[in-house]
């Protein structure tokens, strides 16, 4: 609960639907991970501390104004470390997910939010670099106009898979190895996803394996 969509949109406080998938979840006996950029569910930490659970919260800067910028509708920064926190005080694993970096905009932030992370309790770091599909590398690029232009070049440089723009291979490793070092030295273990890489000492790329 999951990646193509978020289980805890604005609407899930009231119509509670995946407070309810989870019920079912509880009642069957199933393992569960949820990944989300809401603090909402810590609303349910009555049942996820009951079931073989984890949570992977998306963490892409710590700056409001840039968070405001890049995901005008998520919860704050601050929001989603106290939510780290709160789930990991009561029993709850919890994963990080860097998620997109973004050159230009969010990739000097790396070795921060990582640490800022795992402070929060997270054991685990999952970071990817921006896969952009045509149309939303344009809206990016309007939302940061200053740094447009030189998306628009590096991606241009890069190589296409599956439908989507992709940073040059050795922009994106070198991103992903700043990532990992930055885990390592804060005791965390790390995997990236959907990069075509290998890291010797990643694990599960979804964090999956922290469901006791």
């Amino acid at each position: 609960m999951s990646n193509s969509s978020d289980p805890y949109p604005f609407l899930e406080r009231d119509l509670e639907l995946s407070r309810g998938c989870l019920r079912i979840m509880k009642e069957r006996g199933l393992r569960v991970q949820v990944v989300t950029k809401s603090d909402l569910v810590t609303r349910d930490i009555d049942m996820l501390s009951c079931m073989k659970s984890t949570v992977a919260i998306t963490l892409t800067t710590l700056r409001e104004d840039l968070s405001l910028r890049l995901e005008p509708k998520a919860p704050l920064p601050g929001k989603r470390l106290d939510a780290i926190s709160f789930l990991v005080e009561r029993g709850v694993p919890v994963s990080a997910r860097i998620d997109p970096i973004i050159p230009g905009i969010n990739d000097l932030e790396i070795n921060y939010v990582v640490r800022a992370a795992c402070q929060a309790g997270v054991k685990h770091i999952i970071s990817s670099t921006f896969k952009a599909r045509p149309l939303c590398l344009g809206r990016v690029c309007s939302a940061f106009p200053e740094e447009g232009e030189n998306l628009r070049i590096l991606y241009r440089s890069g190589e296409r898979r599956d439908g989507y723009l992709l940073l040059p291979a050795g922009h994106r490793r070198m991103l992903m190895k700043e990532a990992q070092r930055a885990a390592i030295k804060e005791g965390a273990t790390f995997s990236c996803c959907r990069e075509g890489m290998f890291f010797k000492k990643a694990m599960h790329c979804d964090g999956s394996h922290l469901i006791a």
